[in-house]
């Protein structure tokens, strides 16, 4: 039985060495991004208490780890939003609307308690599929 190679993408943001895990695998064409919080590269929250540039640079990491696997938000079939502000959906839906309007992949919004950083209002996973 032949092994399908396994692809491994990591951004160096702290929490990946902690936990162990990788922004992005790949296998074949399942491609499963982790969830993405609202930070730059030095770990710092991006976005302040704005929802919506959060959601923003939530899905900039996202897009990071899409390349890093050769995808792009087309190859995008399911996202998954976690945030402590459900009430402020239509921010989060607008900066996720900019991105994803046109492809719509399959997606949940769910309200948490919270996320690992108390100044994170969102956190975005996504899963994709490419054949090549």
């Amino acid at each position: 039985m032949r092994r399908v190679p396994r692809q491994v993408v990591t951004t160096g943001r702290k929490w990946e060495a902690i936990v162990g895990y990788g922004r992005a695998v790949r296998v074949g064409p399942t491609i499963e991004i982790c969830g993405c919080a609202p930070t730059a590269a030095d770990g710092s929250t991006v976005g302040g208490s704005d929802v919506y540039e959060q959601t923003r640079q939530c899905l900039r990491v996202i897009g990071e780890a899409l390349a890093g696997v050769g995808a792009g938000f087309d190859d995008v079939t399911r996202t998954r939003i976690f945030t402590t502000v459900p009430r402020r959906w239509r921010e989060i839906g607008k900066a996720h609307g900019e991105v994803f309007g046109a492809i719509r992949p399959a997606t949940s919004l769910v309200g948490v308690r919270a996320l690992l950083d108390p100044k994170w209002l969102v956190e975005i996973e996504a899963s994709a599929y490419r054949l090549e």
